[in-house]
């Protein structure tokens, strides 16, 4: 087992808001009023990382101007309501998490949000879908006085949007369906809203496709480069703005944290290997393993960790989902979760497994919510490139402002 894992040096997160991204989030507000139902997709994997915080202004405002508060509003909540107004974060792709992190997950989200629905699902599961389906017609069906329910699925790039509604409607919808929406393994091909989509005959459901938006500005530091890695990973950022040998270091980093005894890239390496925290150790072996050399004989670690990463989102993610969980406290041994959530096994008297993950990913939530405020407080949400842009654009919109001035008091 290995009883040390240095973490990887990881460059600054470059800034990826394609103009589309912004134009949808401008747009929102006004498309919220005639939403009865909002669909946010996380990945479980990233299920912190991939919180829209571009969105979450929008939809609290969206709640509350519909009379649903929440305990910290400190208002009384009406019991009975007239109009749907429900938010179901749904966390795709279940099946690349071990499994038995997901109750606890669950509990530690309900204690930390509790004004908000939770559903684990993955596409590859027909009765996730068929479970998710009922859900959207059991709230249908509690406002019968509504004609019909509208719902917008929004979240992060690449997490699964358009898949799922094409899933909803091949379930909801009697005979065969063609899909009605494209979907790709690369992010940002839907660029703009689509038309409505019919999802259920009786009650009648309809719903929007959204552009998955981008944050702006993935943050400072550390904790900003880190999100960026992670999102490269998971394709929900354009791959490209990373050196590739930079995210197999980080998804070694993550492997060896979530099984330090047995990381589920061992069975790569040739007969022998030991698990390593050294990432260019590892890519020697690697090449080594899949005959990649160049010239002269050298190993080829970039086309190695190409293989990597491709391996990984291909079939090792379900291979690290097997992952056991380590309840035993050896020394400082540290144990993960997808890749937001990492703690130091530590059982206090008589508690159980689940309990002890359960406090370790309610402590995971609780620093991440500490530091996206402090973010905030201290306008980490926009880059200095944002930054000049805005200000460059100021510029240009006064001197347009000063010269129709002048040439209307010419006339």
């Amino acid at each position: 087992m290995l009883a040390h894992i240095p973490f990887p040096v990881l460059p600054a997160p470059p800034s990826w808001y394609p103009g589309h991204m912004d134009k949808f989030a401008r747009m929102l507000p006004a498309l919220l009023r005639r939403t009865d139902v909002v669909l946010e997709l996380r990945d479980s994997r990233l299920p912190l990382t991939s919180i829209n915080e571009t969105l979450e202004g929008a939809l609290h405002k969206w709640r509350r101007d519909r009379g649903r508060f929440t305990a910290s509003d400190g208002l009384p909540a009406p019991t009975r309501y007239s109009t749907p107004c429900e938010r179901i974060v749904v966390f795709n792709k279940r099946d690349l998490v071990p499994e038995w992190g997901l109750e606890p997950f669950h509990r530690a989200m309900l204690s930390k949000f509790p004004d908000q629905n939770f559903f684990f699902a993955s596409w590859h599961r027909q009765r996730d879908i068929n479970a998710l389906n009922d859900m959207l017609v059991s709230v249908a069906k509690e406002y019968p006085l509504s004609q019909e329910l509208n719902v917008l699925v929004v979240g992060m790039p690449n997490v699964g949007k358009s898949t799922l509604l094409n899933a909803l409607r091949h379930t909801g919808i009697p005979g065969p369906t063609a899909k009605a929406l494209r979907t790709s393994a690369q992010p940002g091909l839907t660029r703009a809203l689509s038309t409505r989509l019919k999802l259920s005959l009786d009650p009648l459901v309809y719903a929007y496709d959204s552009p998955g938006v981008m944050l702006p500005f993935l943050g400072n530091g550390a904790r900003g480069a880190e999100r960026g890695v992670k999102l490269a990973l998971i394709a929900g950022i354009k791959e490209g703005l990373y050196d590739v040998e930079t995210l197999a270091a980080y998804l070694l980093y993550r492997l060896n944290v979530l099984n330090p005894r047995s990381p589920a890239y061992l069975q790569l390496l040739p007969d022998g290997a030991t698990a390593t925290a050294d990432e260019l150790e590892f890519l020697e072996q690697l090449a080594t393993r899949l005959g990649m050399l160049k010239r002269g004989g050298l190993r080829d670690r970039s086309r190695a960790a190409t293989w990597f990463v491709k391996w990984w989102r291909e079939e090792g993610g379900l291979e690290s989902a097997s992952a056991p969980l380590s309840s035993s406290p050896e020394g400082q041994q540290r144990q993960g979760w997808g890749f937001d959530f990492e703690w130091v096994v530590d059982k206090l008297p008589g508690e159980e497994p689940s309990a002890m993950v359960q406090r370790k990913m309610e402590g995971c939530i609780d620093r991440y919510t500490v530091e996206r405020a402090q973010a905030e407080s201290g306008r980490a949400g926009v880059s200095s490139s944002q930054e000049k842009k805005k200000a460059k654009a100021e510029k240009i919109a006064k001197r347009a402002a000063k010269m129709k001035a002048r040439f209307s008091g010419s006339l």
